[in-house]
């Protein structure tokens, strides 16, 4: 316990080492000619070049629930977000920010309509008609046209390409290529038509645990509410792919009054008020951003508040490791 304590106080001088420094350091919006290593995928804070403590770090960080896929801003340099006013709803706002050179989110896509689940959103379940609520990543494109020019792994199906939502199947929640149907609510993904014109995949329930969904998509609308997935119009479908590069780890946030990225541009959500059917490429210039969503306070130091927490964490911990190392 005595060379614990020591080595929870030494995390705590480094972390805040590190932190004051980068404190210290003068805001800039002009990207350094040596920009600063960004931190591993899947890692949720920087590292420190120590490997004990960037391996105590980063196992604090999991237990603190930050970091991880589907959770974190920090490996991603696209997101999706998706947000209504109400979990019931069955329309939503759509917008798509990518991250720059600057570090800055900013709107290339949208805001647009998008139906929802004829449910609305929330926890997935199968054969229940609702939309997951959550980040999570985009990982599969598809399609019944050619492939629009998208950098995601892309499959223009057939007749013979099915998602399997087969609870008892060993392949649920995978598409599969096979002349019969693998049973229960498999979709025939050419069969289903013009929804799947063009299509990628929402990785709500990578895990493929039965009975928490499966064939979540973002997906071309026919104007209808969905099964549970998420559709917009077809132009701006089609333009979402072309977008997507796998390379960026693209994401898609879904939630009630979800917030933009990290001190992205956010436009009010106007759900109630369907957008116009031409692809927008940005906000205009003439709407001012205005958010009635969540404030969120931008930061210039990557991984600012994932540090922040650990720090409070661990100096909570020091009382007690103190009192134990002493002794009667």
């Amino acid at each position: 316990m005595r060379l614990l304590g020591l080595l929870v106080i030494a995390v705590v001088a480094a972390v805040a080492g590190g932190a004051g420094s980068a404190l210290a350091a003068p805001a800039t919006t002009t990207p350094s000619t040596t920009p600063t290593p960004a931190a591993p995928s899947g890692s949720p804070v920087p590292e420190t070049g120590i490997p004990m403590l960037d391996e105590v770090l980063n196992t604090l960080a999991g237990n603190l629930g930050l970091g991880g896929t589907g959770s974190s801003e920090v490996d991603s340099s696209q997101m999706i977000v998706v947000t209504a006013p109400e979990a019931n709803d069955t329309t939503a706002t759509l917008t798509a920010f990518e991250r720059g050179t600057d570090d800055a989110w900013k709107p290339v896509i949208g805001p647009t309509e998008a139906f929802l689940g004829s449910l609305g959103m929330g926890e997935p379940e199968d054969n229940v008609y609702r939309t997951p609520e959550g980040t999570f990543d985009l990982d599969q494109a598809f399609g019944r046209l050619p492939n629009p020019g998208t950098k995601m792994p892309y499959k223009q199906v057939d007749r013979q390409d099915w998602w399997d939502s087969n609870m008892k199947s060993p392949t649920y929640n995978t598409m599969v290529r096979q002349v019969q149907s693998p049973g229960g609510d498999s979709e025939n993904l050419y069969d289903s038509g013009p929804v799947y014109d063009y299509a990628v995949n929402i990785a709500h329930n990578p895990e493929r645990i039965p009975g928490k969904a499966s064939a979540m998509f973002l997906h071309v609308t026919n104007n209808q509410p969905t099964m549970g997935c998420i559709a917009i119009e077809k132009d701006l479908m089609r333009q979402v792919l072309t977008w997507l590069d796998p390379a960026k780890h693209p994401k898609i946030a879904i939630g009630v009054n979800q917030a933009g990225p990290s001190g992205s541009e956010s436009s009010t959500p106007q759900t109630s008020t369907p957008q116009s059917s031409t692809p927008q490429s940005a906000v205009p210039e003439s709407a001012t951003p205005q958010s009635t969503l969540p404030s969120t306070s931008p930061s210039t130091i990557p991984g600012a508040d994932s540090l922040t927490q650990l720090l409070n964490q661990l100096v909570s911990l020091l009382p007690s490791l103190f009192e134990t190392t002493a002794g009667p």
